[in-house]
Protein backbone atom coordinates (compact mmCIF):
# COMPACT_ATOMS: atom_id res chain seq x y z
CA UNK A 1 0.00 0.00 0.00
CA UNK A 2 1.25 3.38 -0.79
CA UNK A 3 2.27 5.47 2.06
CA UNK A 4 0.12 8.42 2.51
CA UNK A 5 1.16 12.11 4.15
CA UNK A 6 -1.39 14.44 5.51
CA UNK A 7 -2.82 17.54 3.75
CA UNK A 8 -5.33 20.29 5.72
CA UNK A 9 -7.91 17.92 4.32
CA UNK A 10 -7.33 14.58 3.78
CA UNK A 11 -4.14 12.27 2.86
CA UNK A 12 -2.56 11.93 -0.52
CA UNK A 13 -0.07 9.88 -1.68
CA UNK A 14 3.69 10.88 -3.61
CA UNK A 15 2.00 9.33 -7.20
CA UNK A 16 -1.02 12.10 -6.54
CA UNK A 17 1.53 14.49 -5.21
CA UNK A 18 3.74 14.49 -8.39
CA UNK A 19 1.08 15.04 -10.57
CA UNK A 20 -0.84 17.90 -8.60
CA UNK A 21 -0.38 21.66 -10.03
CA UNK A 22 -0.13 23.08 -6.51
CA UNK A 23 3.41 23.18 -5.06
CA UNK A 24 2.59 20.49 -2.82
CA UNK A 25 5.94 20.56 -0.64
CA UNK A 26 4.28 24.04 0.41
CA UNK A 27 0.54 21.97 1.08
CA UNK A 28 2.70 19.20 3.18
CA UNK A 29 3.71 22.02 5.62
CA UNK A 30 0.31 23.20 6.15
CA UNK A 31 -0.79 20.22 8.84
CA UNK A 32 1.69 21.13 11.34
CA UNK A 33 2.08 25.10 10.84
CA UNK A 34 -1.59 25.18 11.37
CA UNK A 35 -1.09 22.77 14.63
CA UNK A 36 1.16 24.99 16.19
CA UNK A 37 -1.02 27.99 15.34
CA UNK A 38 -4.20 26.95 16.72
CA UNK A 39 -1.71 25.63 20.42
CA UNK A 40 -0.65 29.43 19.90
CA UNK A 41 -4.79 30.50 19.65
CA UNK A 42 -5.36 28.11 22.48
CA UNK A 43 -2.82 29.13 24.96
CA UNK A 44 -3.58 32.80 24.73
CA UNK A 45 -7.71 31.95 25.29
CA UNK A 46 -7.51 34.09 28.52
CA UNK A 47 -6.22 37.21 25.55
CA UNK A 48 -8.85 36.17 23.59
CA UNK A 49 -11.92 36.24 26.09
CA UNK A 50 -10.63 39.52 27.31
CA UNK A 51 -10.51 40.47 23.92
CA UNK A 52 -14.06 39.85 23.18
CA UNK A 53 -15.12 41.22 26.36
CA UNK A 54 -13.55 44.53 25.47
CA UNK A 55 -15.24 44.49 22.14
CA UNK A 56 -18.61 44.20 23.53
CA UNK A 57 -18.21 46.42 26.87
CA UNK A 58 -19.03 43.50 29.50
CA UNK A 59 -19.16 44.32 32.52
CA UNK A 60 -17.20 42.65 35.53
CA UNK A 61 -20.40 40.08 36.18
CA UNK A 62 -20.47 39.44 32.52
CA UNK A 63 -18.50 36.70 31.08
CA UNK A 64 -17.45 34.96 27.88
CA UNK A 65 -15.92 31.81 27.12
CA UNK A 66 -14.43 30.47 24.10
CA UNK A 67 -15.61 27.16 22.28
CA UNK A 68 -13.22 23.79 22.12
CA UNK A 69 -10.96 24.01 19.31
CA UNK A 70 -13.25 21.02 18.02
CA UNK A 71 -15.99 24.02 17.67
CA UNK A 72 -13.61 26.11 15.76
CA UNK A 73 -14.27 26.72 12.38
CA UNK A 74 -10.99 26.49 9.95
CA UNK A 75 -11.47 28.03 6.44
CA UNK A 76 -9.21 28.60 3.96
CA UNK A 77 -7.88 31.36 5.01
CA UNK A 78 -9.09 32.43 8.58
CA UNK A 79 -9.86 30.24 11.90
CA UNK A 80 -13.38 30.86 13.42
CA UNK A 81 -13.34 30.98 16.91
CA UNK A 82 -17.23 30.49 18.48
CA UNK A 83 -17.46 32.95 22.25
CA UNK A 84 -20.34 32.08 24.11
CA UNK A 85 -20.92 35.69 25.59
CA UNK A 86 -23.26 35.68 29.24
CA UNK A 87 -24.95 39.36 29.24
CA UNK A 88 -26.51 39.87 32.97
CA UNK A 89 -29.57 41.33 31.73
CA UNK A 90 -30.16 39.29 28.42
CA UNK A 91 -29.88 36.15 26.79
CA UNK A 92 -26.48 34.42 26.04
CA UNK A 93 -25.33 35.16 22.70
CA UNK A 94 -22.31 33.57 20.53
CA UNK A 95 -20.09 36.15 18.22
CA UNK A 96 -17.07 35.13 16.23
CA UNK A 97 -13.79 35.99 16.62
CA UNK A 98 -12.18 35.38 12.94
CA UNK A 99 -8.37 34.98 13.00
CA UNK A 100 -6.49 35.15 9.88
CA UNK A 101 -3.98 31.91 9.08
CA UNK A 102 -0.62 33.67 8.70
CA UNK A 103 0.75 30.53 6.54
CA UNK A 104 -2.11 30.76 4.07
CA UNK A 105 -2.06 34.62 3.45
CA UNK A 106 1.81 34.97 3.25
CA UNK A 107 2.77 36.63 6.48
CA UNK A 108 5.50 34.59 6.39
CA UNK A 109 7.17 35.85 3.36
CA UNK A 110 5.62 38.93 3.29
CA UNK A 111 5.06 40.61 6.81
CA UNK A 112 2.02 43.20 6.81
CA UNK A 113 -0.22 40.63 4.66
CA UNK A 114 -2.46 39.53 7.63
CA UNK A 115 -2.88 43.17 8.46
CA UNK A 116 -3.72 44.12 5.48
CA UNK A 117 -6.68 41.87 4.62
CA UNK A 118 -8.26 42.69 8.40
CA UNK A 119 -8.19 46.43 7.66
CA UNK A 120 -9.87 45.55 4.16
CA UNK A 121 -12.38 43.28 5.34
CA UNK A 122 -12.90 45.94 8.05
CA UNK A 123 -13.22 48.49 5.72
CA UNK A 124 -15.60 46.75 3.25
CA UNK A 125 -18.30 45.53 6.60
CA UNK A 126 -18.38 49.29 7.59
CA UNK A 127 -18.19 51.00 3.70
CA UNK A 128 -21.87 48.82 3.26
CA UNK A 129 -23.22 48.83 6.45
CA UNK A 130 -23.47 53.17 5.62
CA UNK A 131 -23.97 52.76 2.22
CA UNK A 132 -25.63 48.92 1.56
CA UNK A 133 -27.83 49.05 4.42
CA UNK A 134 -29.73 46.38 2.66
CA UNK A 135 -27.27 44.18 1.73
CA UNK A 136 -26.90 40.65 4.55
CA UNK A 137 -23.69 40.92 6.48
CA UNK A 138 -23.17 39.73 10.30
CA UNK A 139 -22.69 42.92 12.88
CA UNK A 140 -19.36 44.01 12.93
CA UNK A 141 -18.35 44.62 16.85
CA UNK A 142 -14.60 45.47 16.34
CA UNK A 143 -11.52 44.63 15.10
CA UNK A 144 -8.06 44.92 15.73
CA UNK A 145 -4.39 44.83 14.67
CA UNK A 146 -1.15 43.15 15.57
CA UNK A 147 0.32 46.17 17.37
CA UNK A 148 -2.36 46.79 19.76
CA UNK A 149 -4.27 49.23 18.01
CA UNK A 150 -8.19 48.27 18.04
CA UNK A 151 -11.68 49.59 16.37
CA UNK A 152 -14.49 49.55 18.30
CA UNK A 153 -18.34 50.58 17.87
CA UNK A 154 -19.05 53.23 20.12
CA UNK A 155 -22.03 51.95 21.22
CA UNK A 156 -20.48 49.85 23.84
CA UNK A 157 -18.27 52.46 25.35
CA UNK A 158 -18.73 54.86 28.53
CA UNK A 159 -20.76 58.27 27.60
CA UNK A 160 -17.95 60.56 27.92
CA UNK A 161 -15.66 58.64 25.57
CA UNK A 162 -18.51 58.80 22.81
CA UNK A 163 -19.78 62.21 22.95
CA UNK A 164 -15.73 63.01 22.39
CA UNK A 165 -15.88 60.82 19.25
CA UNK A 166 -19.12 62.47 18.08
CA UNK A 167 -17.57 66.50 18.77
CA UNK A 168 -14.58 65.48 17.05
CA UNK A 169 -16.55 64.17 14.06
CA UNK A 170 -18.59 67.12 13.90
CA UNK A 171 -15.83 69.46 14.45
CA UNK A 172 -13.99 67.42 11.30
CA UNK A 173 -17.34 67.33 9.30
CA UNK A 174 -17.72 71.28 9.63
CA UNK A 175 -14.02 72.03 8.59
CA UNK A 176 -14.01 69.83 5.63
CA UNK A 177 -11.77 67.05 6.90
CA UNK A 178 -12.42 63.92 6.09
CA UNK A 179 -14.57 62.07 8.84
CA UNK A 180 -13.21 59.04 11.12
CA UNK A 181 -15.62 56.20 10.43
CA UNK A 182 -18.30 54.61 13.02
CA UNK A 183 -15.36 52.79 15.04
CA UNK A 184 -13.22 54.45 17.65
CA UNK A 185 -9.99 53.99 17.72
CA UNK A 186 -8.08 53.06 20.89
CA UNK A 187 -5.16 50.26 22.27
CA UNK A 188 -6.51 47.30 23.64
CA UNK A 189 -5.09 46.44 26.78
CA UNK A 190 -5.03 42.67 25.83
CA UNK A 191 -2.96 41.83 22.64
CA UNK A 192 -2.23 39.19 20.39
CA UNK A 193 0.32 38.40 17.47
CA UNK A 194 -2.36 38.66 15.23
CA UNK A 195 -5.09 40.66 14.10
CA UNK A 196 -8.86 39.56 14.17
CA UNK A 197 -12.36 40.72 13.48
CA UNK A 198 -15.33 40.14 16.10
CA UNK A 199 -18.25 39.44 14.36
CA UNK A 200 -21.98 38.00 14.84
CA UNK A 201 -22.31 34.30 15.19
CA UNK A 202 -25.14 33.22 12.41
CA UNK A 203 -27.26 30.48 14.34
CA UNK A 204 -28.84 28.08 12.61
CA UNK A 205 -32.05 29.59 13.33
CA UNK A 206 -31.43 32.68 11.30
CA UNK A 207 -30.16 30.73 8.32
CA UNK A 208 -27.87 27.59 7.48
CA UNK A 209 -24.48 27.39 4.51
CA UNK A 210 -26.15 27.22 1.35
CA UNK A 211 -23.41 24.25 0.66
CA UNK A 212 -25.02 21.90 2.36
CA UNK A 213 -27.98 21.84 0.94
CA UNK A 214 -26.50 22.96 -2.21
CA UNK A 215 -26.61 19.38 -4.47
CA UNK A 216 -29.65 18.20 -2.98
CA UNK A 217 -31.80 21.01 -3.83
CA UNK A 218 -30.22 22.67 -6.92
CA UNK A 219 -32.53 21.74 -9.55
CA UNK A 220 -35.61 23.12 -7.44
CA UNK A 221 -36.47 26.01 -10.17
CA UNK A 222 -38.26 28.11 -7.40
CA UNK A 223 -35.33 27.93 -4.99
CA UNK A 224 -32.97 28.83 -7.69
CA UNK A 225 -35.18 31.65 -8.54
CA UNK A 226 -35.50 33.22 -4.81
CA UNK A 227 -31.54 32.68 -4.76
CA UNK A 228 -30.50 34.11 -8.01
CA UNK A 229 -32.71 37.04 -7.04
CA UNK A 230 -31.32 37.90 -3.88
CA UNK A 231 -28.38 37.86 -4.96
CA UNK A 232 -28.72 40.15 -7.70
CA UNK A 233 -30.48 42.64 -5.85
CA UNK A 234 -27.05 42.67 -3.28
CA UNK A 235 -24.86 42.73 -6.70
CA UNK A 236 -26.82 45.73 -7.69
CA UNK A 237 -26.76 47.13 -4.42
CA UNK A 238 -23.34 47.42 -4.20
CA UNK A 239 -22.75 48.31 -7.29
CA UNK A 240 -25.61 51.27 -7.04
CA UNK A 241 -22.44 53.44 -5.20
CA UNK A 242 -19.32 53.38 -7.83
CA UNK A 243 -16.27 53.62 -6.59
CA UNK A 244 -13.38 56.05 -8.39
CA UNK A 245 -10.72 53.51 -8.79
CA UNK A 246 -9.61 49.10 -9.09
CA UNK A 247 -8.57 48.60 -5.58
CA UNK A 248 -9.69 47.42 -2.35
CA UNK A 249 -11.02 49.56 0.20
CA UNK A 250 -9.19 50.19 3.38
CA UNK A 251 -8.93 52.03 6.89
CA UNK A 252 -5.73 54.25 7.52
CA UNK A 253 -4.72 54.87 11.58
CA UNK A 254 -7.14 57.73 12.10
CA UNK A 255 -10.31 55.27 11.27
CA UNK A 256 -10.99 57.02 7.88
CA UNK A 257 -12.12 54.44 5.27
CA UNK A 258 -10.25 55.03 2.04
CA UNK A 259 -9.60 53.29 -1.43
CA UNK A 260 -5.89 53.15 -1.36
CA UNK A 261 -4.87 49.51 -0.93
CA UNK A 262 -4.48 47.25 -4.27
CA UNK A 263 -7.29 45.30 -5.38
CA UNK A 264 -6.90 42.17 -2.85
CA UNK A 265 -8.33 39.15 -4.45
CA UNK A 266 -7.03 35.61 -3.18
CA UNK A 267 -5.20 34.71 -5.57
CA UNK A 268 -2.67 37.77 -4.77
CA UNK A 269 -2.09 36.51 -1.14
CA UNK A 270 -2.27 33.05 -2.42
CA UNK A 271 0.68 33.45 -4.72
CA UNK A 272 2.76 35.53 -2.17
CA UNK A 273 1.85 32.33 0.61
CA UNK A 274 3.69 30.41 -2.41
CA UNK A 275 6.76 32.77 -2.64
CA UNK A 276 5.67 34.12 -5.87
CA UNK A 277 5.90 37.32 -6.38
CA UNK A 278 2.90 39.51 -7.78
CA UNK A 279 4.78 42.93 -7.99
CA UNK A 280 1.45 44.65 -6.85
CA UNK A 281 2.38 46.80 -3.98
CA UNK A 282 -0.16 47.28 -1.39
CA UNK A 283 -0.66 50.99 -2.09
CA UNK A 284 -1.23 50.24 -5.55
CA UNK A 285 -4.56 51.07 -7.59
CA UNK A 286 -5.72 51.24 -11.13
CA UNK A 287 -7.71 54.04 -12.95
CA UNK A 288 -7.83 52.10 -16.00
CA UNK A 289 -8.69 48.60 -17.03
CA UNK A 290 -6.34 47.58 -19.07
CA UNK A 291 -3.79 48.51 -16.75
CA UNK A 292 -5.15 45.68 -14.40
CA UNK A 293 -5.70 42.88 -16.56
CA UNK A 294 -1.82 43.20 -17.61
CA UNK A 295 -0.77 43.38 -13.96
CA UNK A 296 -3.02 40.19 -13.69
CA UNK A 297 -1.37 38.52 -16.82
CA UNK A 298 2.12 39.72 -14.74
CA UNK A 299 0.77 37.78 -12.21
CA UNK A 300 0.70 34.31 -14.23
CA UNK A 301 4.17 35.32 -15.51
CA UNK A 302 5.32 35.57 -11.99
CA UNK A 303 3.99 32.25 -11.16
CA UNK A 304 5.32 30.37 -14.33
CA UNK A 305 9.02 31.86 -13.20
CA UNK A 306 8.57 31.24 -9.73
CA UNK A 307 6.73 28.04 -8.64
CA UNK A 308 9.37 25.04 -8.86
CA UNK A 309 6.76 23.04 -10.51
CA UNK A 310 5.41 25.22 -12.49
CA UNK A 311 6.34 23.68 -16.25
CA UNK A 312 6.08 19.64 -16.71
CA UNK A 313 8.40 19.28 -19.60
CA UNK A 314 8.99 21.16 -23.18
CA UNK A 315 5.49 20.70 -24.80
CA UNK A 316 3.95 21.76 -21.66
CA UNK A 317 6.28 24.71 -21.27
CA UNK A 318 5.53 25.91 -24.68
CA UNK A 319 1.16 25.36 -24.20
CA UNK A 320 1.96 27.80 -21.21
CA UNK A 321 3.58 30.31 -22.42
CA UNK A 322 2.24 31.40 -25.50
CA UNK A 323 -1.54 30.51 -24.18
CA UNK A 324 -0.17 33.71 -22.21
CA UNK A 325 1.01 35.08 -24.93
CA UNK A 326 -2.10 35.01 -26.82
CA UNK A 327 -3.96 36.40 -23.51
CA UNK A 328 -2.24 39.37 -23.54
CA UNK A 329 -2.45 39.89 -27.26
CA UNK A 330 -6.37 39.72 -26.76
CA UNK A 331 -6.91 41.89 -23.63
CA UNK A 332 -8.25 44.48 -26.48
CA UNK A 333 -10.95 42.30 -27.54
CA UNK A 334 -12.12 41.43 -24.34
CA UNK A 335 -12.12 44.63 -22.42
CA UNK A 336 -14.84 47.30 -23.93
CA UNK A 337 -12.30 50.36 -24.32
CA UNK A 338 -15.33 52.41 -23.74
CA UNK A 339 -15.85 51.01 -20.47
CA UNK A 340 -11.79 51.52 -19.58
CA UNK A 341 -12.26 54.34 -17.25
CA UNK A 342 -15.21 52.98 -15.35
CA UNK A 343 -17.37 52.07 -13.67
CA UNK A 344 -16.04 50.09 -11.07
CA UNK A 345 -17.95 49.11 -8.59
CA UNK A 346 -17.70 46.96 -5.07
CA UNK A 347 -17.35 42.63 -6.25
CA UNK A 348 -17.55 39.97 -3.96
CA UNK A 349 -14.94 37.98 -5.66
CA UNK A 350 -14.92 35.27 -3.39
CA UNK A 351 -18.75 34.42 -3.71
CA UNK A 352 -18.94 30.68 -3.01
CA UNK A 353 -22.10 28.26 -1.43
CA UNK A 354 -20.69 28.30 2.09
CA UNK A 355 -20.48 32.42 2.12
CA UNK A 356 -24.15 32.09 1.85
CA UNK A 357 -26.35 31.56 4.42
CA UNK A 358 -30.25 30.89 3.31
CA UNK A 359 -33.14 29.97 4.84
CA UNK A 360 -35.29 26.75 3.76
CA UNK A 361 -36.63 28.65 0.38
CA UNK A 362 -33.44 30.02 -0.49
CA UNK A 363 -33.61 33.53 0.37
CA UNK A 364 -30.44 34.78 1.49
CA UNK A 365 -30.24 35.68 4.84
CA UNK A 366 -26.89 36.35 5.12
CA UNK A 367 -23.23 37.16 3.40
CA UNK A 368 -20.16 36.46 5.15
CA UNK A 369 -16.35 36.69 4.44
CA UNK A 370 -16.32 39.79 2.80
CA UNK A 371 -12.43 39.24 2.61
CA UNK A 372 -11.59 39.27 -1.05
CA UNK A 373 -14.18 42.43 -2.10
CA UNK A 374 -12.57 44.90 -4.41
CA UNK A 375 -13.69 47.31 -6.65
CA UNK A 376 -13.42 45.84 -10.19
CA UNK A 377 -14.28 46.63 -13.72
CA UNK A 378 -18.06 46.56 -14.15
CA UNK A 379 -17.27 44.13 -17.23
CA UNK A 380 -15.93 41.68 -15.10
CA UNK A 381 -19.27 41.54 -12.96
CA UNK A 382 -20.79 37.52 -14.08
CA UNK A 383 -22.86 35.21 -12.80
CA UNK A 384 -21.16 32.51 -10.33
CA UNK A 385 -19.35 29.95 -11.98
CA UNK A 386 -20.69 26.92 -9.80
CA UNK A 387 -24.24 27.45 -10.36
CA UNK A 388 -24.40 23.77 -11.70
CA UNK A 389 -21.76 22.30 -9.27
CA UNK A 390 -18.72 22.49 -11.59
CA UNK A 391 -15.56 24.26 -11.61
CA UNK A 392 -14.74 27.00 -14.27
CA UNK A 393 -12.25 25.03 -15.67
CA UNK A 394 -14.77 22.08 -16.48
CA UNK A 395 -17.49 23.54 -18.25
CA UNK A 396 -16.12 21.76 -21.61
CA UNK A 397 -18.00 22.09 -25.04
CA UNK A 398 -20.97 19.30 -24.58
CA UNK A 399 -23.19 18.08 -21.40
CA UNK A 400 -21.62 20.44 -19.31
CA UNK A 401 -21.58 23.31 -21.06
CA UNK A 402 -24.99 23.49 -22.34
CA UNK A 403 -26.14 22.90 -18.27
CA UNK A 404 -24.12 25.83 -17.53
CA UNK A 405 -25.76 27.89 -20.22
CA UNK A 406 -29.22 27.49 -19.13
CA UNK A 407 -28.81 28.06 -15.34
CA UNK A 408 -26.24 31.54 -16.31
CA UNK A 409 -29.50 32.43 -18.46
CA UNK A 410 -31.86 32.40 -15.54
CA UNK A 411 -29.56 33.86 -13.20
CA UNK A 412 -28.95 36.90 -16.36
CA UNK A 413 -33.05 36.98 -16.37
CA UNK A 414 -33.51 37.30 -12.78
CA UNK A 415 -30.39 39.95 -12.57
CA UNK A 416 -32.55 42.05 -14.93
CA UNK A 417 -35.58 42.15 -13.11
CA UNK A 418 -34.14 42.72 -9.98
CA UNK A 419 -32.20 46.15 -11.88
CA UNK A 420 -35.56 47.29 -13.03
CA UNK A 421 -36.46 48.04 -9.72
CA UNK A 422 -33.29 50.27 -9.16
CA UNK A 423 -32.63 53.79 -10.81
CA UNK A 424 -31.91 53.70 -14.44
CA UNK A 425 -28.16 54.65 -15.77
CA UNK A 426 -28.17 56.88 -18.51
CA UNK A 427 -31.36 56.02 -18.66
CA UNK A 428 -31.43 52.35 -19.27
CA UNK A 429 -32.93 50.17 -16.82
CA UNK A 430 -31.36 47.09 -17.79
CA UNK A 431 -27.95 48.78 -18.10
CA UNK A 432 -25.63 46.14 -16.13
CA UNK A 433 -27.67 43.23 -17.56
CA UNK A 434 -26.49 44.52 -21.23
CA UNK A 435 -23.11 44.19 -20.11
CA UNK A 436 -23.28 41.09 -18.40
CA UNK A 437 -25.26 39.67 -21.29
CA UNK A 438 -23.03 40.70 -23.81
CA UNK A 439 -19.79 39.54 -21.52
CA UNK A 440 -20.82 35.52 -22.39
CA UNK A 441 -21.71 36.69 -26.11
CA UNK A 442 -18.61 37.38 -26.63
CA UNK A 443 -16.58 35.44 -23.95
CA UNK A 444 -15.03 37.99 -21.96
CA UNK A 445 -16.98 35.88 -19.20
CA UNK A 446 -14.22 32.37 -19.62
CA UNK A 447 -11.48 35.86 -20.08
CA UNK A 448 -11.91 37.25 -17.08
CA UNK A 449 -12.49 33.92 -15.20
CA UNK A 450 -9.65 32.77 -16.39
CA UNK A 451 -7.34 35.90 -15.53
CA UNK A 452 -8.62 34.81 -11.52
CA UNK A 453 -7.29 30.87 -12.22
CA UNK A 454 -3.82 30.45 -12.55
CA UNK A 455 -4.44 26.91 -12.59
CA UNK A 456 -7.36 26.68 -14.88
CA UNK A 457 -6.36 29.24 -17.34
CA UNK A 458 -4.95 26.58 -20.21
CA UNK A 459 -8.15 24.70 -20.00
CA UNK A 460 -10.15 27.39 -20.16
CA UNK A 461 -8.34 28.99 -22.99
CA UNK A 462 -8.19 25.66 -24.87
CA UNK A 463 -11.89 25.27 -23.93
CA UNK A 464 -13.71 27.89 -25.03
CA UNK A 465 -11.02 31.39 -25.99
CA UNK A 466 -9.22 29.50 -28.51
CA UNK A 467 -11.63 28.38 -30.68
CA UNK A 468 -13.31 31.73 -31.05
CA UNK A 469 -10.75 32.61 -33.49
CA UNK A 470 -9.87 29.08 -35.00
CA UNK A 471 -10.11 25.90 -35.22
CA UNK A 472 -7.19 24.03 -34.86
CA UNK A 473 -6.78 19.62 -34.65
CA UNK A 474 -4.14 18.16 -31.99
CA UNK A 475 -0.97 18.68 -34.26
CA UNK A 476 -1.95 22.67 -35.63
CA UNK A 477 -1.94 23.51 -31.39
CA UNK A 478 1.42 21.88 -30.93
CA UNK A 479 2.42 23.88 -33.78
CA UNK A 480 0.67 26.87 -33.23
CA UNK A 481 2.11 26.70 -29.12
CA UNK A 482 5.54 25.94 -30.78
CA UNK A 483 5.50 28.97 -32.92
CA UNK A 484 4.06 31.36 -30.55
CA UNK A 485 5.78 30.78 -27.21
CA UNK A 486 9.21 32.22 -27.88
CA UNK A 487 6.87 35.77 -28.18
CA UNK A 488 6.21 35.28 -24.50
CA UNK A 489 9.67 36.89 -23.17
CA UNK A 490 13.09 37.24 -25.10
CA UNK A 491 14.19 34.74 -22.20
CA UNK A 492 11.33 32.53 -22.69
CA UNK A 493 13.00 29.22 -24.30
CA UNK A 494 15.69 29.36 -21.69
CA UNK A 495 13.08 29.22 -18.99
CA UNK A 496 11.33 26.58 -20.38
CA UNK A 497 14.37 24.92 -20.01
CA UNK A 498 15.71 26.16 -16.90
CA UNK A 499 11.71 25.36 -15.20
CA UNK A 500 12.43 21.43 -16.30
CA UNK A 501 15.20 21.24 -14.08
CA UNK A 502 13.49 23.00 -11.38
CA UNK A 503 10.59 20.27 -11.50
CA UNK A 504 13.08 17.39 -11.75
CA UNK A 505 14.38 18.77 -7.85
CA UNK A 506 10.77 19.46 -6.81
CA UNK A 507 10.44 15.97 -7.85
CA UNK A 508 13.34 15.23 -5.70
CA UNK A 509 12.28 17.18 -2.82
CA UNK A 510 8.75 15.72 -2.81
CA UNK A 511 10.07 12.14 -2.61
CA UNK A 512 12.42 12.88 0.16
CA UNK A 513 9.40 14.31 2.19
CA UNK A 514 7.68 11.04 1.49
CA UNK A 515 10.31 8.87 3.28
CA UNK A 516 10.67 11.03 6.14
CA UNK A 517 9.02 10.41 9.14
CA UNK A 518 5.59 11.50 9.43
CA UNK A 519 4.98 14.39 12.11
CA UNK A 520 2.98 13.79 15.00
CA UNK A 521 0.42 16.78 15.27
CA UNK A 522 -0.35 15.46 18.44
CA UNK A 523 2.27 15.92 20.33
CA UNK A 524 3.19 19.04 21.96
CA UNK A 525 4.03 22.12 19.60
CA UNK A 526 5.85 25.30 19.73
CA UNK A 527 4.07 28.50 20.27
CA UNK A 528 3.58 30.03 17.06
Amino acid sequence: MSKTLPLLQGEITLESALDDDDNMLQALAYPQKRFEYFVYLWKHRSEIEAIVSYHLGLNERETCQIGEVKDWMAGSFNVCIPVRVNRAKSRSKRVIIRFPLPYKVGELQHPGNAEEKIRSEAATFIWIRENCPTVPIPYLWGFGLPDGKSFTTPDTLPFHTRLMWYLRRSALSVLGYPVPCRYISRQCVRTLKTGYLVIDYIEETHGKMLSESWEELRHDKNRRLNLFSDLSRIILSLAQSPLPRIGSLTIDKHGILCLLNRPLTLRLQHLENEGIPTNIDRSLTYSTTDAYLLDLLLCHDSRIRNQPNSILEKFDGQAQLSTLTAMRALIPHFANRDLRHGPFVLTLTDLHQSNIFVDTDWHVKCLIDLEWACSRPLEMLHPPCWLTGRGVDQLAKGEHLEAYSSVHGEFVDAFENEERLFPRINGDASYRTRIMRRGWTTGNFWYFYALDNPKGLYNIFLQHIQPMFTELDDKSMVEFERTLAPYWSVDGLKIIAAKIKDKEVYDDQLRRAFESPVVNENADGPSY
